[in-house]
């Protein structure tokens, strides 16, 4: 069974998320990828530290792990006994890039597959669609020229858009991302920090914690 659940902000929603698991988290050994905050403001990473610490309260047995400057056989090696793989938040376009150079994208398709628990915030449920066009960095133009296409790792059939409702991203998205994304053929799903995105085969549905 594909299961994947795609959050805005998983400080929020880690309790949540693991009473829908199913199992006890902390017999489930969980990666904590944390690549897309490294081109973040290093000086301000108290968002970073609790998003980790809600997975930790949520009961969950973390790995630290980035997939920077790793091969495809470390990641297989280092992360083989992880039941639970989640991908954090960040610059979005960084991580894909890092994701593409380890063979990570090719790596989390089969896990999946496989049955492995996948579970993203904000970067991390972005990246999950099947491209990552909607835009909330100011400048990309590095990471185009480099990536050359936007194909992320197609877990979905529909885009995630984090933060909506935050008066922080307010202006990136509608300076760039509703911009970016303003075309036909897109499904696009907007997450509250609240909210989450269940997905179990084809199914999907959006919880959101402040209703349930």
């Amino acid at each position: 069974m594909k299961r994947l659940f795609l959050a805005s902000s998983i400080d929020r929603t880690a309790k949540d998320i693991a009473k829908h698991i199913g199992k006890n988290p902390k017999k489930l050994k969980t990666a904590f990828i944390s690549t897309a905050a490294e081109p973040e403001d290093q000086k301000d990473m108290e968002w970073l530290k609790n998003d980790r610490k809600g997975l930790v309260d949520a009961g969950f047995d973390l790995l630290d792990y980035t997939i920077t400057n790793k091969t495809p056989k470390q990641i297989k090696e280092d992360l083989q006994d992880c039941k639970v793989i989640h991908v954090n938040g960040g610059n979005t376009f960084y991580l894909l890039l890092q994701a593409r150079k380890s063979g990570f994208d090719k790596f989390i398709k089969k896990f999946v597959e496989e049955g492995g628990i996948y579970i993203g915030s904000s970067a991390g449920s972005i990246i999950a669609s099947p491209d990552i066009s909607v835009r909330l960095e100011e400048d990309v133009k590095e990471y185009e020229e480099k990536l050359k296409t936007f194909e992320a790792f197609n877990l979905v059939d529909f885009i995630t858009y984090p933060h909506w409702a935050s008066e922080f991203f307010k202006e990136l998205y509608f300076n760039y991302g509703l911009e970016d994304s303003y075309i036909t053929g897109n499904k696009i799903i907007l997450l509250t920090d609240s909210q989450y995105v269940l997905v179990k085969d084809d199914m999907y549905k959006i919880i959101d914690i402040e209703e349930s």
